[in-house]
C-alpha cells in the first residue's frame, strides 16, 4: 500500500475525526471515543508541536488514497531513543496502511533523526497492532502489567523495539 506522510494540521481535524469518534479505533486506548471538540483539541495541539523548538513530536497526517486515512506519530524520547504509534480509519484495516506507516515512522527516525533504538507499546488484545510492530522487525521486549487506565479497566501493554543496526530501510526482518 502506497502511502504518503506529512505534518499534520489543524484543517486535518474533520477527517481524524471520522474514525477518532468510533469505538473501534479507540477500544484499546485511553482516549475516545473523541468528541468534536476533543478532536479539534488534539488535531491542534498536534499542529503546534511541529513548531515547538527543540521539536520533539512529528505528528504525521497518513495520505492513503488523496485523503487523511489517519495519523503516525514519532516522539523523540531523549538518550537517542523514539516511540512511534498510529491510528488508521477502520474502513481501510487490513490493507497494509499500519505497516507501511510503522515502516516510514522507522525510517525517519533512523535516517532523519539518527536514533539508537525505536519502542512502541499495545495492548496485549490488540493482535493486529502486535503483527504490525513484528512484521517492521521490532522484537518484543516484554509486558508492563496494569500501566494505562481505558474504559473497561486497567490493561497491560506489550513494549516491542528495534535497534538500528536491526534495521534495514529495504529489508525488514519479519515483513
Amino acid at each position: 500500500m502506497e502511502i504518503r506522510l506529512r505534518p499534520l494540521e489543524f484543517e486535518d481535524w474533520p477527517a481524524v475525526h471520522e474514525w477518532a469518534r468510533l469505538i473501534d479505533s479507540c477500544r484499546y486506548q485511553a482516549w475516545g471515543p473523541n468528541t468534536e471538540a476533543e478532536t479539534q483539541a488534539y488535531v491542534r495541539e498536534a499542529a503546534r508541536l511541529w513548531h515547538q523548538k527543540p521539536q520533539t513530536s512529528f505528528p504525521h497526517a497518513v495520505i492513503a488514497d488523496g485523503e487523511v486515512t489517519g495519523v503516525g506519530d514519532l516522539h523523540l524520547r531523549g538518550g537517542e531513543q523514539g516511540e512511534i504509534g498510529y491510528g488508521i480509519h477502520p474502513r481501510a484495516w487490513g490493507r497494509g496502511l499500519a505497516t507501511a506507516v510503522a515502516r516510514e515512522l522507522l525510517r525517519i527516525a533512523f535516517e532523519e533523526h539518527g536514533l539508537h533504538r525505536v519502542y512502541a507499546t499495545c495492548d496485549p488484545r490488540n493482535v493486529a497492532s502486535a503483527r504490525v510492530l513484528v512484521k517492521i522487525g521490532m522484537s518484543h521486549e516484554g509486558r508492563m502489567r496494569e500501566n494505562v487506565l481505558i474504559r473497561d479497566g486497567w490493561r497491560d501493554s506489550d513494549l516491542y523495539a528495534i535497534l538500528a543496526h536491526e534495521w534495514s530501510p529495504t529489508t525488514t526482518p519479519g515483513g
